[in-house]
């Protein structure tokens, strides 16, 4: 049976997009306390299907597709200009497709102005009403407030228009900061993109015996499944070292191992390899709303995972793609296994130096080429002991020089050192754990 909290959730989910919800009426509705209310709202907005907008209040929102993760609804835009809805409340919860600066006269703005766009304009009050007209939304800068007819066009065309103390370059650059993160987002692979749901999971129950493992094992070729209760709570795994020697009318809550680590559907790809690599675990269960168990992921599916990253284009460069497309390979006879890099004015700190995050970064990713070069595959950072580092000023070349001084199947030691000119101006050592490819 479904908790209080998931009812709710589910609620809220069959809520009609749009509609305004607030703590006091879900515990009315669904006779619950207020507490329990609230945390069940910030777990609706976590999951992106509510969205708070201060002066406003809280409202049901489409939830966006992995696909559609680049478009902002009109609610998004309010919180990102720290707006004030004069109109329109009723279609917050729309998306906008493109967003059009009002600098131009009225006729040639119209050109550009179409449905479910977002006109950013000043005090223009004819623009405002064409926009609005036209299916846009309005997005009034310089903090102007607008006429009481323009007012009530958008609420009824159900389009917002909101007002912001912001002049028109700012807002156009924080709009665009939020869609290019929204990509950067977009482009990071996920548990729950990759998982097996459970719907196709072979799962057993502790009430089960260990005759129930081997016949799976015989069915599937698969040794290891995790083990659930009568709510699909995670409470173990049973793999065939558990099972093996054993009794087979033992049950298997008597053999499993307890409490075995599990992760949610919002871990990143490359923090399940880490987990797995580390570990040593070959399946990790995939759990949602009180450990309850949503699917599985084998390191066969984060190894493809990752694999296909690396084959994906570039949607939006994050500071580590900045620092790392700086850094090449010096192919010259007398510098063999040493990578060159640049130093620009966004990989130093406010004193003008490169900062200690993008050293660190430097030597991982120079690290992480060689031991490719030398197929040993990608490699995850298990420690690094930074020795010491000098402060150099952007404009310098930099040499990195990764050498190994030890390495294994799985495991390596590697020491970086870092050269301006002849002179050593950061030295780490580094240990890490080796993923085949």
């Amino acid at each position: 049976m479904a908790t209080k909290h998931e009812q709710i959730l589910q609620y809220i989910d069959g809520l009609e997009v749009g509609e305004k919800i607030s703590v006091r009426s879900i515990a009315k509705e669904m006779n619950v306390s207020e507490g329990t209310a609230y945390r069940a709202i910030k777990e609706a907005e976590n999951k992106g299907y509510v969205s708070t907008i201060e002066r406003v209040g809280t409202i049901r929102i489409e939830k966006k597709k992995k696909e559609n993760i680049e478009k902002l609804s009109y609610a998004e835009v309010v919180n990102i200009v720290d707006g004030q809805v004069l109109g329109g409340r009723t279609g917050l919860h729309k998306t906008l497709n493109k967003f059009v600066i009002g600098a131009m006269k009225l006729e040639a703005m119209m050109k550009y102005t179409g449905a479910n766009n977002l006109l950013i304009v000043g005090n223009r009050t004819n623009a405002q009403q064409s926009a609005l007209k036209a299916g846009a939304a309005v997005l009034i800068t310089g903090g102007f407030d607008t006429d009481d007819e323009v007012v009530k066009l958008a609420d009824e065309q159900e389009l917002p228009i909101i007002s912001t103390s912001y002049d028109t370059f700012t807002v156009a650059t924080m709009i665009n900061r939020a869609i290019y993160d929204q990509l950067i987002k977009k482009e990071i692979v996920q548990v729950e993109d990759i998982l097996t749901p459970i719907e196709k999971t072979i799962y057993l129950s502790a009430r089960d015996s260990v005759e129930k493992w081997f016949e799976v094992n015989k069915r599937t070729g698969h040794g290891r499944f995790p083990v659930v209760d009568e709510q699909l709570k995670v409470i173990g795994i049973i793999t065939s070292k558990d099972a093996m020697g054993q009794d087979q009318h033992t049950l298997i809550d008597k053999v499993m191992t307890k409490n075995p680590i599990t992760i949610i559907g919002k871990t990143s790809v490359a923090s399940a390899a880490q987990i797995m690599v580390w570990e040593g675990i070959e399946v990790l269960p995939v759990v949602g709303e009180n450990n309850k168990m949503i699917g599985i992921i084998s390191r066969q599916d984060v190894l493809r995972a990752l694999q296909s990253i690396n084959r994906q284009p570039q949607i939006g460069e994050k500071l580590d793609d900045t620092v790392t497309s700086h850094i090449v390979s010096v192919d010259e006879d007398n510098e063999k296994d040493v990578y060159r890099c640049t130093v620009t004015p966004q990989m130093t700190n406010h004193l003008g130096t490169v900062s200690y995050g993008v050293f660190a970064t430097l030597m991982t990713e120079a690290t992480n080429r060689y031991l490719r070069s030398k197929k040993k595959g990608d490699l995850v950072v298990e420690s690094m002991t930074i020795y010491f580092l000098k402060p150099v000023q952007m404009e310098s070349i930099l040499h990195i020089r990764p050498s190994i001084l030890e390495v294994g199947r799985k495991f390596g030691k590697v020491e970086v050192e870092v050269y301006l000119e002849t002179v050593i101006v950061g030295k780490a050592m580094m240990m890490v754990q080796l993923i085949d490819r």
